[in-house]
């Protein structure tokens, strides 16, 4: 007797020079106090390092601190007029200045051509402003240095990035009543338990911590013979001694046709789970988009066979 299971796993020249990261720039470095993303492949367990960056606290002027731009107290960011910008654009966060900065590791050459390393704690930021039809503004562009702490962070960027960091759990099927499936008997659609539990992350900026919740919400079924089935819940454990004439209570199909005459003999069946993303932190909540994970199981489904006695 058999359970089938599956895991499913960066002047011109200084503009020309770092163009593609201010674009869709790399990882930053995870342990260069700028704070970078780090995400592994795949969907089906999305896990992502997310570190925000600490910065430091020495004197200068800092375009994250001041002004009316930046972190509103809804958790929005806005520019200096107070009009509501996006959060994060190209690949950098809002600063209170209405502009978005990107951490930034340029080479020693770069540095050099912009007058050498600063003194003191601080960081280097790609930084980029936009007028109101979406153009960036002129002359803008290349690295700057940023004194002090890194740019104000809102709350919404933090949440997004903890939902980068959630480590959801491997979906793992179970079809009951074990081993190969019977045309015309109700099959119990389940997860293992381990599936269904809630997971959270933490992104922090300086003071300001966002946490990450993800909750499974549903199950989507696509069984192989062209149904769907979709539940509320992980789905019950089929138990033996149960009688295989009875349906689940939650969550099960019926095959009509055999696996036959498909490639292989046998019906792909996908899991796919729905995740609700919520956060908390900084005094606000909020929703960000939520996840899916996904898995699949091979079945075979035959004819059950009438026996006669005389």
């Amino acid at each position: 007797m058999l359970t089938r299971r599956s895991t499913l796993l960066l002047s011109a020249l200084i503009a020309a020079l770092l163009a593609a990261p201010i674009l869709g720039a790399a990882p930053a470095r995870a342990d260069d106090g700028t704070g970078g993303v780090n995400c592994g492949p795949g969907t089906a367990n999305p896990g992502c390092d997310v570190n925000a960056g600490t910065g430091g606290s020495n004197g200068g002027t800092n375009p994250g601190k001041g002004g009316s731009g930046g972190q509103g107290g809804d958790g929005k960011c806005r520019n200096p007029a107070a009009k509501e910008i996006p959060c994060e654009r190209e690949g950098g966060y809002a600063g209170a200045d209405g502009c978005y900065y990107q951490p930034s590791d340029p080479p020693p050459s770069v540095i050099d051509a912009l007058g050498g390393q600063p003194g003191g704690e601080g960081g280097w930021y790609l930084k980029v402003c936009y007028n109101d039809d979406g153009t960036t503004t002129a002359g803008l562009g290349g690295p700057v240095w940023v004194a002090g702490a890194p740019p104000v962070v809102s709350p919404e960027v933090l949440a997004r990035q903890a939902r980068k960091r959630l480590n959801l759990p491997t979906v793992v099927i179970t079809l009951n009543p074990f081993g190969d499936q019977l045309v015309n008997l109700p099959v119990w659609l389940a997860l293992d338990r381990s599936s269904w539990k809630p997971q959270s992350a933490t992104a922090s900026a300086g003071a300001v911590s966002v946490t990450a919740t993800a909750r499974p919400v549903k199950v989507t079924w696509s069984v192989g013979d062209g149904s769907v089935e979709t539940c509320e819940g992980p789905g019950t454990a089929w138990t033996p001694g149960t009688n295989p004439r009875s349906a689940s209570p939650d969550c099960g199909h019926v095959y009509r046709h055999s696996s036959a005459g498909v490639a292989g003999g046998s019906y792909t069946v996908t899991a796919t789970v729905t995740w609700e993303v919520t956060w908390a932190g900084a005094g606000q909540t909020g929703t960000v988009p939520g996840l899916e994970t996904t898995g699949q199981v091979q079945t075979r489904v035959q004819e059950s066979q009438a026996v006669l006695s005389r």
